[in-house]
């Protein structure tokens, strides 16, 4: 204020004294600066030595100016400025106290930790005005930063305002507000209606910004011409100096807080719309998911989602384009006249040049886009299915189809990125292009040019290159955001589920649980047939109800259809009470075993000792190494089938519903586990409840109420079980199957097994009394899934380094930088050539332009090589390192992936390759770019007056010291980015997978909330690192314009004929763009070192420790290996990964060639473990398995695993064609697949859908049931006829009739092969040649079922015993 009227009184009344006024201006600048950075000083974010210097000027400026104001008011000479100016002094001097007490306050400050834990909310909540427009409410938050790494827990939380669970309410209701269906524009209606005030408010500072950006250019005329000794009064020159330094001022803090803010903004829009899309996940209907792919559905919410967001900052661009043009136009005018037009129709030319420029970005945009979308869902399956394709050997078939469609994906982004070249080179010509043909209209229409005119349309023209930079980048924004915007509203359009399927009543209003009455349902409403037919069922309360019959004859889907997933077609459906839900296919949350378990529920211990120990847990938590607290990896992938099983059944019995259905709970566990559960669970805990399962299991019948028995989407037969015996043909086929299997096990006797075989049997005891002395091994236990590890501190060297050396060896990169350095003398030259040659007289003027125009041309040609050639290195770095990862990827080890949530592994190729492809390459190449801008800067202020570097030095090594501590933090905000991106796409593809399991338990909210607090997690440090980037740019604008001040100051002081005043306006019009320049500079790097962190999190995936190699040239086995099939397992011992105990504990036994091999033991054994490691999933870590002499370590994996076959736990299908599906290799004929599907009885099934060998298979198979699945995997072994051959519980999802059908094929089909089977039921085992009973990880039992029936105190024996007192029940109905 002082300073202000200062300027008034003296302009009023003159300058009497010039050199005493100086003295008193100087007085009040450095003043205001040291009162300013001694501010920024406190907290002791500068070092010592330099407050110490500022706090010593500022009292010697105190005491100077004030003995100097005392002496002027004794003369009374300008008596009410200096009353103003004592009083600022005496205020000054309270202030100064003020600091000195705050700091020492603040002394300790950096002695402790910040307390932003304890502070919770964001200080932003409470932070004032001067807080605010400084920034300096993040500075905490930097200081801490600064000292250690930071973690999430060190980051405050958001306001209510910024978190998404408070404005999700607000922004659904106002969508839903808006009625009909759904649409792009009331989609954005919402957004606005949900911002307009951030809008209108960073609207005001947009202006302001522009208004303020143009003082500059339309001052530097007057300031030339006041250089050259036309200023009407000599206090003009202070003015002009004041003007140009309070438009910065303003310039700089309108356009921090506009920025922040509409960050701000896009960061909370981003969240909303993921939530929205998890939202709508959660009621989508099954025909909508089918269109939709759980990868494309995640691209929506981590790139559409994103990509809207960011579009905030563009908001305003439009507008303020015109604006600008309009501005240029008007100073051009005044000081070029006509000439201005010529100026107006380039402006104009280069915009319309844009235009299609910016469509085509936004058209390659979309089609990258599309091609992504494919990549990613391909990229989902294939991680989601990364063990089946290791035990088959056709990894390496499906990375190459991923890199096809990269291939597709890189045809667009190689446009894609040559646009955006394009775009770049019209941002660099647009000045050169524009004055061009600007002075050239003068040199033709004969305008005089002098170097205030010159340099006055030279300063708007490069303000011009961004207003004309940002009309096609504006352009191609809101294409790229229309895009994203249409994809969203697309989504949202999707079909809900039926909300008038079921009837829910309360439990107390009926006695009646289930009532479905003429009902028909379909999965596909477009189809003829429905899936359900003819329903009538009423299931009173208390009921247990059992459901059989064979494969794909409606079962699931009946309890899908009562559950409300299957669209109904018509009839009525009711449910009174509560439900619970357990899926056949096991839906396990990558979580403590616990939580599984409560789901949500508050701990009743003794509730929950009760569910463990009906669900016979106990003994598995006991084995695991943190036992319920274990965290169970992704999809449960470090438990057991059965243990999966038995989870997701505990989940469903602490629920305490009203309504159980259980989709053949006991088909993944043993004989005596099944009979437990049956026991303890459904006749015990569930004893007063209503139940309704599934079972393949004959025995379990007869407990049943009520049974159905289903046949084509019927209910062909229904009642209790004796009634059913004698009542039709379908309940028969399977009791006869089952009755069968109780004959073959009756009638087994010993004289089947050979002598040599007994042998075996007895050395295989003699090891195993030697294993169990040295199996009791102290193992250092850890959980297999660790958090996800993130590099700390500052990123390496090594990391830019190699970045910059993938493409050609680094071969381009020093000429490129070359040809930059070009580029920056040309411009600086012909600028300097047009402000120094038009000082010269009038007739020199046509060959000055020639000349400029000459090397306008030279520096176009320059710019359009330096594009290009860094689109292409960038292009080329981004396909190299997307091989280079995929590649690692999927030669990992299987371990990897069990400790690895897919969504880490999504993040990287898709959020950080994102990066790779289109950022990343432009934020290397325009930092190096402003190092080459910034010292042309320089050299050429210096050239004006050497003696800026006095405040250059201590103004860049401020910047520097500012950057540097602004660093540490924003890298680790930037890297708590990344990691938590990861937890959100994590658990919205669990909750994809899941969504039948959660509506089932009417768990959506809780799912949302959960969804809401991890996407608050993600946007805590996007907020903070926003936040934290204009804090450090707040302070570089300040330091700019008080350089730009000081060079101003000089330049007005020197005398008049020391420098050339067009060298000196040459100064001023490239000082404008300093604190740009210079704010850019350490923005760029700032950007460039939390972008490059993105190659960072690439790299750390090709460092993946790899698989053994799937070919060893020199040790590959013969084309007919192995011959026999015989092996022999020595002393095997395994454990998932080097933290984790051992799992298989010396095991020695033997299988022998041609004959088969029943594996059996209580669930978590060990009995997928030991297959696993036949296949070499797992590394045995001692020991050996070796197959027909060759041990199987010794070769590569490929030769090994497509040697032997496997029909897996989890039947698995992909997306794709019924044919795709039976043979990916595409090694076989059409004739050769048809006699397989004969065999596999689905022939019939294929040859009635659409298309045949060609019908379309859903993601995950979904479209087809797990016992079909289970054949299709049956149909490829058949197609592959190897000589080892694995069924790992291959019939547990099909009935008895079937089990008892495909064992008949084997036995055809693989009647000389290795046969070795893990089975629960033992029915399937019974006609192996061996049992091998594993307990614990060790071998219990080796021996002919024969042998070790006859030796009742036998493990087998028992569980034969217990199997044959589960069918006893049976039995008795004959």
């Amino acid at each position: 204020m002082p300073l202000v009227s200062h300027f008034y009184w003296c302009y009023k009344n003159g300058w009497s004294n010039p050199n005493q006024e100086f003295l008193n201006l100087l007085n009040f600048v450095l003043k205001t600066v040291i009162w300013g950075l001694f501010n920024l000083g406190q907290r002791r974010r500068f070092l010592f030595l330099f407050r110490a210097w500022y706090a010593f000027y500022f009292l010697i400026f105190f005491c100077h100016s004030f003995a100097i104001n005392i002496g002027l008011y004794g003369k009374n000479a300008f008596f009410f400025p200096i009353q103003c100016l004592i009083i600022s002094d005496i205020v000054g001097l309270l202030f100064f106290c003020y600091l000195v007490r705050k700091e020492g306050k603040y002394s300790n400050f950096h002695d402790q930790e910040p307390l932003l834990s304890e502070i919770g909310i964001t200080p932003y909540s409470k932070a004032g005005i001067f807080s605010i427009l400084s920034f300096s409410w993040v500075g905490p938050l930097i200081a801490s930063g600064n000292k250690k790494a930071l973690e999430l827990e060190d980051i405050p939380q958001l306001t209510s305002e910024d978190s998404v669970f408070d404005a999700f309410s607000s922004f659904r209701n106002k969508l839903e507000a808006q009625c009909g269906v759904i649409t792009t524009l009331k989609l954005v209606k919402s957004l606005i209606l949900l911002a307009w005030k951030e809008v209108l408010l960073t609207g005001f500072f947009a202006l302001l910004n522009t208004l303020a950006s143009y003082v500059g250019p339309y001052l530097i005329q007057t300031f030339v011409q006041y250089l050259n000794g036309e200023g009407r009064f000599k206090s003009d020159g202070y003015l002009l100096v004041s003007a140009f330094f309070v438009a910065k001022l303003i310039e700089s803090l309108s356009q921090r807080q506009c920025l922040f803010r509409l960050k701000q903004v896009g960061i909370r829009i981003e969240a909303l719309l993921m939530t929205l899309i998890y939202s709508k996940t959660m009621t989508l209907s099954f025909e909508s998911k089918q269109s939709y792919a759980s990868g494309e559905i995640i691209n929506l919410m981590s790139v559409d989602a994103k990509r809207i967001g960011d579009f905030s900052r563009c908001v305003h661009d439009m507008w303020t384009v015109v604006l600008q043009v309009a501005l240029s136009l008007f100073i051009l005018y005044r000081s070029l006249g006509m000439a201005s037009l010529a100026a107006f129709a380039a402006t104009v030319i280069l915009m319309l040049a844009n235009v299609p420029v910016g469509w085509l970005q936004g058209k390659f945009q979309g089609k990258l886009m599309e091609s992504k979308d494919k990549r990613m869902k391909a990229t989902s399956e294939v991680l989601r299915n990364m063990r089946i394709l290791k035990l088959q050997g056709w990894e390496m078939k499906f990375l190459s189809k991923i890199m096809k469609l990269r291939m597709t994906e890189q045809v667009w982004l190689k446009k894609y990125v040559y646009t955006i070249a394009i775009s770049v080179f019209a941002l660099y010509v647009t000045p050169t292009f524009v004055s061009m043909v600007t002075f050239g209209t003068c040199m033709l229409i004969g305008i005089p040019l002098d170097p205030g005119k010159i340099l006055s349309a030279l300063a708007t023209f490069r303000i011009l290159q961004g207003s004309i930079h940002n009309l096609p980048e504006s352009i191609s924004m809101i294409a790229h955001t229309k895009v994203s915007l249409d994809r969203i509203a697309s989504f949202l359009r999707l079909d809900d589920l039926q909300c008038d399927v079921v009837e829910k009543l309360p439990r107390e209003s009926s006695n009646t649980a289930i009532r479905i009455i003429d009902g028909n349902f379909s999965w596909d409403l477009s189809s003829p047939n429905a899936t359900l037919k003819n329903i009538n069922l009423t299931i009173f309360h208390g009921m247990r109800v059992a459901i059989c019959g064979t494969v794909g004859s409606g079962k699931s889907s009946l309890l899908s259809c009562i559950l409300g997933e299957v669209p109904k077609v018509s009839g009525t459906l009711r449910v009174c009470g509560r439900k619970a839900f357990v899926g056949q296919s096991p839906w396990i949350q990558s979580d403590k075993i616990q939580e599984n378990i409560l789901f949500g529920d508050e701990m009743d211990r003794e509730r929950y000792e009760n569910v463990l120990e009906a669900c016979s847990l106990k003994k598995d938590l006991e084995i695991l190494p943190f036992g319920d607290q274990t965290i169970v990896g992704e999809r449960g992938i470090n438990l057991s089938g059965g243990q999966k099983q038995r989870i997701q059944l505990a989940r469903a019995l602490y629920q305490d519903a009203d309504i159980y259905m259980l989709d053949d709970p006991f088909s993944a566990v043993d004989a005596h586990t099944g009979s437990h559960l049956f026991k303890e669970c459904i006749l015990s805990l569930l004893s007063s409840k209503t139940v309704i399962y599934i079972t393949h299991q004959v025995e379990f019948l007869p407990a049943a109420d009520l049974i159905l028995v289903m046949k084509d989407g019927k209910i062909t037969q229904f009642g209790k079980y004796n009634d059913l015996l004698n009542s039709g043909t379908d309940f028969m086929e399977l009791v006869g199957a089952h009755r069968k299997a109780l004959v073959s096990l009756d009638s087994l006797d010993g004289g089947a097994v050979s002598d040599k075989l007994s042998t075996s049997a007895q050395e295989a005891k003699k090891d195993m009394k030697n294993d169990n002395k040295t199996s009791d091994i102290v193992e250092t236990k850890g959980q297999l899934i660790q958090k996800e590890e993130r590099e700390k501190g500052k990123v390496g060297f090594s990391v830019y380094w190699k970045y910059i050396t993938t493409a050609y060896g680094g071969a381009f990169v020093p000429l490129i930088l070359f040809i930059h350095i070009v580029y920056e003398i040309l411009q600086i030259g012909s600028n300097y050539w047009m402000a120094w040659a038009t000082s010269f007289s009038s007739n020199e003027k046509s060959p000055v332009t020639v000349v400029y125009i000459a090397l306008g041309i030279a520096t176009t040609f320059c710019i359009f090589i330096r594009v290009m050639l860094l689109a292409a290195v960038g292009y080329k770095t981004a396909a190299i390192l997307f091989q280079k990862l995929h590649l690692c990827i999927f030669r990992a080890p299987m371990s990897f992936f069990d400790a690895t949530p897919s969504g880490r592994i999504i993040n990287r190729a898709s959020t950080d390759q994102s990066s790779l492809d289109a950022d990343i390459p432009y934020q290397v190449g325009s930092f190096a770019f402003l190092v080459i801008q910034l010292l042309g800067n320089i050299a050429v202020m210096s050239q004006a007056a050497w003696q800026v570097f006095i405040i250059f030095i201590p103004v860049i090594s401020i910047s520097v010291w500012y950057q540097q501590y602004y660093l540490p933090s924003a890298r680790e905000l930037a890297r708590l980015v990344g990691v938590c991106k990861a937890p959100v796409i994590q658990h919205f593809a669990e909750t994809i997978s899941g969504t039948t399991t959660i509506r089932s338990f009417d768990q959506e909210s809780r799912f949302e909330k959960e969804n809401m607090k991890v996407i608050d997690q993600y946007s805590r440090p996007k907020f903070n690192i926003a936040a934290a980037m204009e804090w450090l740019c707040f302070r570089l604008d300040m330091l700019s314009s008080i350089t730009f001040a000081f060079c101003l100051m000089f330049l007005i002081s020197i005398p008049k004929g020391v420098i050339d005043p067009g060298i000196a306006g040459l100064a001023v019009t490239y000082g404008l763009t300093l604190k740009k320049l210079q704010s850019s500079l350490i923005l760029r790097l700032c950007s460039m070192e939390n972008k490059i962190i993105s190659v960072e999190r690439i790299l750390q995936y090709t460092c993946i420790p790899s698989e053994p190699p799937l070919v060893i040239e020199e040790n590959q086995p013969n084309p007919s290996w192995p011959s026999n099939g015989e092996v022999n397992i020595c002393d095997l011992q395994v454990r998932y990964a080097p933290h984790l105990p051992v799992v298989l504990r010396g095991i020695t036994c033997k299988f022998h060639g041609g004959l088969k091999t029943g594996i059996v033991g209580r669930t978590g054994s060990g009995k997928s473990t030991l297959i696993q490691t036949l296949f070499r999933m797992i590394e045995p870590c001692a020991g050996k398995i070796v197959i027909d002499g060759i041990n199987i370590s010794s070769i590569g994996l490929h030769d090994l695993r497509n040697r032997l076959s496997i029909i897996p736990q989890d039947p698995t299908m992909f997306e794709g064609t019924v044919r795709s599906n039976l043979d990916p290799l595409q090694e076989y004929s059409d004739e050769q697949i048809w006699e397989v599907l004969d065999k596999c009885q689905l022939a019939d099934k294929v040859r009635k859908k659409e298309g045949q060998l060609g019908s379309t298979v859903c993601e995950n198979g979904e479209n087809w049931s797990m016992g079909e699945r289970q054949l299709v995997c049956l149909g490829r072994v058949l197609l592959k006829k190897s000589k080892i051959l694995v069924l790992d519980e291959a019939t547990a999802s099909v009935d008895t009739a079937t089990d008892s059908i495909i064992h008949q094929i084997l036995s055809q089909n693989f009647c000389d092969s290795t046969l070795i089977t893990i089975a629960h039921r033992i029915s399937s085992v019974l006609h192996s040649h061996m049992i091998l009973l594993l307990n614990q990880g060790v071998v219990e039992e080796y021996e002919s079922p024969s042998r070790l029936l006859e030796d009742k105190s036998s493990s087998f024996s028992q569980l034969v015993g217990e199997y044959s007192m589960r069918s006893k029940a049976t039995s008795v109905h004959k």
